[in-house]
Parts: C-alpha cells; sequence; structure tokens
C-alpha cells in the first residue's frame, strides 16, 4: 500500500489578488500546500485551528492587523514558526518591528527567492540569535 505523504502547508497573507496568485503558485511549485488569508484577522483565526510550517505575510494589509501583528501572533502560538515578510514600503521598520530570525524579501522578488527563503527555515529550523 502507498503511503500518502503531506506537503507542509504555509500560511500566506496578502490582500493584492494578483500577488497572493504569484506567490502561492510559485510555493505550490515549490512543493507546498498553500493557506491564503486576505487579511491579518483572518490569518489569525487560522492559526488558531490548523497547523502551518511556515508564515509568508505582506506588511501592510487591508483591515487593522500588519503583517507584523499577525507574525507576533504566530509566534506567540508557535516560538519556531517561520516567518517571511513581503513588503515594498516596510523594509526599514524591520529591525524594530519584526520578530527575531524572521526573514524580509523586498517587493518586487522573483518567486524563486521566496521558495528558497522558505526551504531554507523550514530545513534549518529557527536560527539562533536574537536580531530578526
Amino acid at each position: 500500500m502507498e503511503q500518502v505523504q503531506t506537503l507542509p502547508t504555509i500560511l500566506l497573507v496578502e490582500d493584492d489578488r494578483l500577488i497572493q496568485s504569484m506567490v502561492g503558485e510559485a510555493l505550490r511549485e515549490g512543493g507546498f500546500e498553500v493557506s491564503i488569508f486576505a487579511s491579518g484577522e483572518e490569518a489569525v483565526a487560522a492559526l488558531n485551528h490548523k497547523k502551518f510550517r511556515a508564515v509568508v505575510s505582506d506588511i501592510h494589509l487591508s483591515g487593522k492587523m500588519e503583517g507584523w501583528d499577525v507574525a507576533r501572533v504566530a509566534r506567540e502560538i508557535d516560538p519556531a514558526l517561520p516567518i517571511i515578510y513581503m513588503t515594498g514600503k516596510a523594509a526599514e521598520e524591520w529591525s524594530s518591528k519584526g520578530v527575531p530570525n524572521s526573514v524580509l524579501l523586498t517587493k518586487p522578488f522573483a518567486p524563486a527567492q521566496l521558495v528558497t527563503a522558505v526551504s531554507q527555515l523550514l530545513n534549518a529550523g529557527t536560527p539562533t540569535g536574537n536580531a530578526p
């Protein structure tokens, strides 16, 4: 009997439908299952009900929560959860608002960069250190 292998599920938080589609497709092609949410509030609700292997979040989202907030909640649930931020405008805030041991990709980035970042974080586990 063949054993079914489950793919690691990535939580993707992005309110721009075009970027959702591009990033979601890149992650699926990279061998991941993807759960996509358009707001931080939806993403946090999902974090409380399902186990994810990593969080990929835009910083500026529609709604009251930003990607920074989603990442903090995710790390409260699982302190070792890999976090990857995507941003076009908030890179300078990463050192003060980002969670430790996270990765920041500045838009525009190649889809392969994201898949590589997720894979490296999952394979390495969370590195030690306290700087974002």
